[in-house]
């Protein structure tokens, strides 16, 4: 048996830290959005019980200390699952770049070999056993547009986001997302965004309203160190955006767009100036849907 999966890319369209737990975690409020931008991952049985996953990307591992690997083990052993697995990953996301790649492909990991494997575990089951090996993947198993709060494995569905033109550009840059929140919790916080807001403005359409909202308070951490997240969000907003704007810990950067050939042509723009090749026009996904 076969099972095909497209594992969907996530932005945060607001980003706020309201504390920190005795454990380390951060207390967060966040709008998480999918866009359309995936991985493939394909998974097949086999009877030996072993584990095997094939990629071409030689910016991730394919041992066990990959997330999609952690996934299939903690199966295997919760629930005493004799088979295997062989997993082939075709990676589209770019890697460390705040947008959950890492998360999200180990959540088709979840889906997909609960099926193969007949485990019969509801979406809410997967989402206990999965914010033990990360506090996104929750989110990336039920997709969409959410609110996630505690940790990040607080989750309320909300309406979807309404379709605009969206591009996402990732300089190529590795930022250390602990190194970001080390950082934060080294300065008091000067803004936070209205999430309530964002949430109003989505849940009423207007995309507009939205934009102005639009907060990450991880970004004046990350840009003060890296300018070409600040130049990115000049090149984008020059081109007609009506907002461009950081995601997750960075360093990528997205723009909403009200028009698609502006959009378009805003990819242009960001090739010639190279400071990055990884462009992408996307937009907001319901993988649900």
């Amino acid at each position: 048996m076969t099972i095909e999966k497209k594992a969907y890319a996530k932005i945060n369209l607001g980003l706020d830290v309201t504390g920190r737990r005795a454990d380390g975690y951060h207390i967060v409020r966040m709008i998480m959005q999918n866009v359309d931008l995936y991985d493939t991952l394909t998974f097949s049985d086999n009877d030996t019980g072993e584990i095997a996953l094939f990629t071409e990307s030689d910016k991730i591992p394919s041992d066990d200390s990959n997330l999609i690997c952690k996934v299939a083990r903690q199966l295997q052993e919760e629930y005493n699952v004799k088979k295997g697995a062989d997993i082939r990953l075709i990676k589209r996301i770019p890697v460390a770049a705040g947008m959950a790649g890492g998360s999200t492909d180990g959540a088709a990991a979840y889906t997909a070999l609960n099926e193969l494997w007949g485990l019969g575990l509801s979406k809410e089951e997967l989402c206990r056993l999965a914010v033990k090996l990360g506090a996104d993947i929750p989110y990336c198993i039920l997709g969409g547009t959410a609110l996630a709060e505690g940790i990040g494995e607080e989750l309320t569905i909300l309406k979807d986001m309404k379709y605009c033109p969206i591009v996402i550009a990732k300089p190529p840059i590795d930022v250390s997302t602990g190194w970001v929140y080390k950082e934060l919790d080294s300065k008091e916080i000067e803004s936070h965004p209205d999430i309530d807001g964002i949430r109003a403005a989505i849940e009423a359409g207007d995309i507009r309203k939205m934009c102005d909202l639009i907060g990450n308070v991880l970004e004046p951490v990350t840009a003060s160190r890296y300018q070409e997240i600040g130049q990115l969000e000049e090149i984008l907003e020059a081109a007609g955006a009506v907002r461009a704007f950081m995601t997750g810990s960075g360093p990528t950067v997205f723009a909403i767009f009200e028009d698609q050939d502006k959009a378009k042509e805003a990819v242009d723009k960001v090739l010639s100036s190279h400071i990055t090749k990884e462009v992408f026009l996307s937009g907001p996904i319901n993988p649900n849907n």
